[in-house]
């Protein structure tokens, strides 16, 4: 796949906890996003955040077993990015989803790693 110069950032901000059929999330829309042939998707796990609730979400030692903020961000163009919003309408019930524009300067990956 080539990608270059102009294109999309998908945000999606949820929380560790959150389900799609009995399975995190978070994975429900990496897997979606790899089977609609996306560039790529990248979960990262925030130590501490809080959401349209207010309420603190945090990874202090006497708290470990707190629902963790979770950011996936997906890039690819605008065109493939905005065909793939609609499948959030069901799966994200509570988080916050952005999309903003980047501006691609490489991706490529690795033949050896094949």
């Amino acid at each position: 796949m080539k990608l270059e110069g102009e294109g999309c950032l998908l945000r999606i901000y949820i929380g560790e906890q959150d389900k799609w059929h009995h399975s995190p999330l978070y994975e429900a829309i990496v897997l979606k996003a790899r089977e609609l042939g996306m560039a790529g998707a990248t979960v990262l796990r925030g130590p501490m955040g809080f959401g349209a609730h207010s309420h603190m979400h945090t990874a202090k030692i006497l708290r470990l077993s707190e629902d963790l903020p979770v950011v996936i961000e997906i890039v690819d163009t605008d065109e493939k990015i905005r065909t793939f919003l609609p499948e959030f309408d069901a799966m994200v019930k509570d988080g916050l989803i952005t999309l903003e524009k980047v501006r691609v300067i490489k991706y490529q990956g690795n033949p050896a790693k094949l």
